[in-house]
């Protein structure tokens, strides 16, 4: 037999040695089992299933418990989503992206450092409302002095009076008349599902709005650049190359980073 037919029947052999042991596999798992009742004599009699049934107490608790965890991890999932939509992290991460496209620094600082910085200001502006929401809603649930429903209601309130102050009426009545819902007497009777598309939408109007003053200093650095160079004949010198070193000098000598933090910090208050 030549060495190459050699070589073709032993490959087509191992696949068929495979395929046979998957085969007797098969067989094996997919066949019925049974458990047999023994009487004290120690002879077997006809084969019995096992039955599951969910309406005991003890059954409904575990499937309570089950669910309840299932809720737990749901929430533990979505806890960035949540940090990030109903606190003030989103203003804070548009502005300091602003700010490093306005100064023409593609990847200096880098998000790291960017989204870092944003998640501890964002605690700091926060503090007071975590400290609330903590003594009004975490603390008497672990002493079981209230219920878990109990907890989220008074839990949420802290957070939706911060949603509030920094939400737009006119944002909050678009998301209104869209959930169809005309008459509030309070701000109690605004759902928060109304209210976090409602904030969300104003945060990302004053981010912006924030953005566009911080870009206004640095165009006029890059447009007395490009002029100068053209003046100059030096029209195939790219005038982004020769601004960037200006606006970073400008930004070091103002304090840049600490105008910019401590003006954004005080938009909260």
């Amino acid at each position: 037999m030549k060495p190459f037919l050699r070589k073709k029947f032993k490959v087509i052999s191992r696949i068929f040695s495979v395929l046979f042991l998957v085969c007797i596999l098969t067989f094996l798992f997919s066949s019925k089992v049974y458990a047999t009742n023994t009487d004290e004599v120690g002879t077997s009699t006809v084969p019995y299933t096992l039955d599951v049934n969910l309406k005991t107490n003890n059954d409904s608790q575990n499937v309570s418990s089950t669910l309840q965890m299932l809720l737990v991890l749901t929430v533990i999932a979505l806890a960035p989503s949540i940090l990030i939509m109903v606190t003030s992290f989103t203003r804070i991460v548009i502005v300091l992206h602003f700010v490093r496209s306005a100064l023409g620094t593609q990847t200096t600082p880098p998000n790291q450092i960017i989204v870092g910085l944003a998640l501890f200001l964002t605690f700091f502006i926060m503090s007071p409302v975590f400290t609330k929401v903590n003594n009004v809603a975490i603390k008497p649930l672990s002493k079981g002095e209230i219920t878990q429903e109990q907890a989220f209601d008074k839990g949420i309130e802290p957070i939706r009076k911060f949603m509030f102050e920094q939400t737009k009426k006119k944002d909050l009545k678009l998301f209104l008349n869209i959930a169809k819902i005309d008459k509030v007497d309070d701000q109690k009777d605004i759902p928060t599902t109304v209210l976090i598309p409602s904030f969300i939408i104003s945060e990302l109007r004053t981010a912006f709005i924030i953005g566009f003053i911080i870009y206004i200093p640095f165009i006029v650095i890059d447009m007395v650049v490009a002029s100068t160079l053209m003046s100059m004949g030096m029209m195939m010198l790219p005038p982004t190359t020769i601004s960037m070193p200006f606006k970073i000098l400008l930004f070091v000598m103002a304090d840049g980073w600490n105008l910019i933090i401590g003006a954004l910090v005080k938009t909260f208050y």
